[in-house]
């Protein structure tokens, strides 16, 4: 195993740590939320639906 491969590796994990403690911030604040139930649910789905949006347009520019 060489050097870029721990790098990789490493950034890899680092990505993950990231998303989760991300993840954890988001619960918490979700938690402590004081809003209506149907707009919790409506706010909690918003991170996910960026994130398809982000990945789809990713998708179609890197066709090109």
């Amino acid at each position: 195993m060489n050097t870029t491969d721990t790098l990789t590796i490493k950034r890899k994990h680092l990505t993950w740590i990231i998303f989760l403690l991300l993840g954890f911030g988001y619960f918490s604040a979700m938690s402590n939320l004081e809003v209506h139930n149907f707009w919790k649910s409506l706010i909690v789905f918003m991170p996910m639906q960026v994130g398809a949006i982000i990945y789809v347009t990713y998708l179609r520019w890197s066709r090109r």
